[in-house]
C-alpha cells in the first residue's frame, strides 16, 4: 500500500509541475523560454508510456500517463494559440526618453 502511495505522491507532483507551466504559458499569452519540443516530446512519451503502463497493469502509471497526455495536448495548443497570436500582433515601436521621460519597455 505505502508503495502505491510514493508512485501517487510523485504522479501528483509531476502534473502539478507541468500544470503550473502550462498555466503560466496561457497567463502570459508568452511562447517566451519555451520549446515545443517540450510538448511534442511530452506527448510521444506519455502515449508510449501510457501504453507501456496499460500492458503491465500499472494503474498508478496508467492514470499519470493519460493526465500528462491531455496536459501536453492543451500545453502544446497554447503554444500554438500565442505562436499565432503573437505573429498576428506588430511589435510597438519604443521611443527613447528625454530628460525627465520613464523610459518604459514595450509590452510583450
Amino acid at each position: 500500500m505505502w508503495v502505491e502511495a510514493i508512485g501517487w505522491f510523485g504522479a501528483g507532483v509531476l502534473l502539478l509541475t507541468l500544470g503550473r507551466q502550462v498555466y503560466t504559458q496561457w497567463q502570459d499569452g508568452s511562447t517566451e523560454g519555451v520549446s515545443r519540443w517540450l510538448f511534442v516530446g511530452q506527448l510521444t512519451a506519455s502515449t508510449a508510456f501510457f501504453w507501456y503502463s496499460w500492458l503491465v497493469e500499472n494503474w498508478v502509471f496508467v492514470v499519470t500517463n493519460l493526465l500528462l497526455l491531455v496536459t501536453a495536448g492543451v500545453g502544446e495548443w497554447i503554444y500554438l494559440r500565442n505562436r499565432r497570436h503573437k505573429a498576428r500582433t506588430p511589435a510597438a515601436k519604443v521611443e527613447p526618453a528625454g530628460k525627465g521621460q520613464i523610459c518604459r519597455d514595450p509590452p510583450t
